[in-house]
C-alpha cells in the first residue's frame, strides 16, 4: 500500500503505523473493504503522497472525504478520474478558476497536474463507504492528517493553506501563521458556494503570496491534464 508514496513522506507515514490509533484504523479499513464498497480504491489510499513529495509542496487544499459515489474518488481531494461526470463542488471551483485566472473550464475532472505542480489535495478523511458520506469518520484518519499538517507546519519553506470550508478551517489552529500563509472561504459546494466561495480567487491569491515569498507560482491550467497514471 506504500510502495509508491514518495520518500518524504514514507518516514513519516511509517511512525503513524507504529501507533496504536493507526493500527486500529488499519484494522477498521481491511475489515471494510472485505464487506463493502469502499472507495477510493485500497491501492489508491495514499495517492496524494504519491504525487506530491513533502518538500515540493507549496500549497495545500484540504478536502472532507472522498466522493462516495461509484468510480469518483482516486485519492485526491476534489478530483476525479478523466470520464467520470464533475461532482458539483468541483464544477464549482472550476467557476472561480475560470473567473480567477480567465482559464476556460476543463473538460475532465483529473487535478493531478496541479499536484505535481506542488498542491498537495489532502482529505480530512481517506476512505468512505459507497453511498455514505463521512462513513469513516472519527476512525482515526482525522488524527493522521492532523499530524501530516503539523508536519508541514515544521517545513522550512513556506507554505499556502487553502481551507475551504469548515471542517478544513477547523485545522488552522496547526498552521503557524507567522510564517505560513493561509486563504480561506466558504466550501465550494453547492450549498455554500454562494455565501463566499465565488470571487474569493484563492488562485491568483495563492500564486501572489509565492512570488512574494519568492517562489515559483503555480500553473492551475488544466486544459488536456496529466494522465490519469502518474507514473507515465
Amino acid at each position: 500500500m506504500l510502495e509508491q508514496v514518495l520518500p518524504g513522506w514514507l518516514s513519516l507515514i511509517r511512525q503513524e503505523a507504529e501507533q496504536d490509533y493507526f493500527k486500529k484504523l488499519m484494522t477498521f479499513i481491511e475489515e471494510e473493504y472485505q464487506n463493502k464498497s469502499i472507495y477510493p480504491p485500497r491501492d489508491m489510499l495514499f495517492q496524494a503522497f504519491e504525487y506530491t513529495d513533502y518538500e515540493q509542496v507549496k500549497a495545500v487544499i484540504i478536502g472532507q472525504d472522498p466522493y462516495h459515489g461509484h468510480g469518483q474518488a482516486h485519492g485526491l481531494s476534489f478530483s476525479v478520474q478523466k470520464g467520470i461526470k464533475l461532482p458539483p463542488s468541483l464544477r464549482n471551483i472550476y467557476k472561480e478558476l475560470e473567473d480567477d485566472l480567465e482559464q476556460p473550464q476543463p473538460p475532465h475532472g483529473y487535478l493531478g497536474s496541479w499536484a505535481h505542480e506542488g498542491v498537495l489535495l489532502l482529505n480530512t478523511v481517506l476512505s468512505v463507504e459507497e453511498g455514505k458520506p463521512n462513513s469513516h469518520k472519527n476512525q482515526g484518519w482525522e488524527t493522521f492528517t492532523e499530524h501530516v499538517l503539523m508536519k508541514l507546519n515544521q517545513r522550512k519553506k513556506p507554505l499556502v493553506f487553502i481551507l475551504w470550508g469548515k471542517q478544513a478551517q477547523a485545522k488552522r489552529p496547526l498552521i503557524d501563521e507567522s510564517f505560513h500563509a493561509v486563504i480561506q472561504s466558504p466550501h465550494p459546494s453547492p450549498f455554500s458556494a454562494r455565501t463566499g466561495f465565488y470571487g474569493s480567487k484563492p488562485f491568483s491569491k495563492t500564486n501572489e503570496i509565492l512570488r512574494e515569498k519568492g517562489q515559483t507560482p503555480i500553473n492551475w491550467s488544466l486544459e488536456g491534464g496529466c494522465e490519469t497514471n502518474h507514473l507515465e
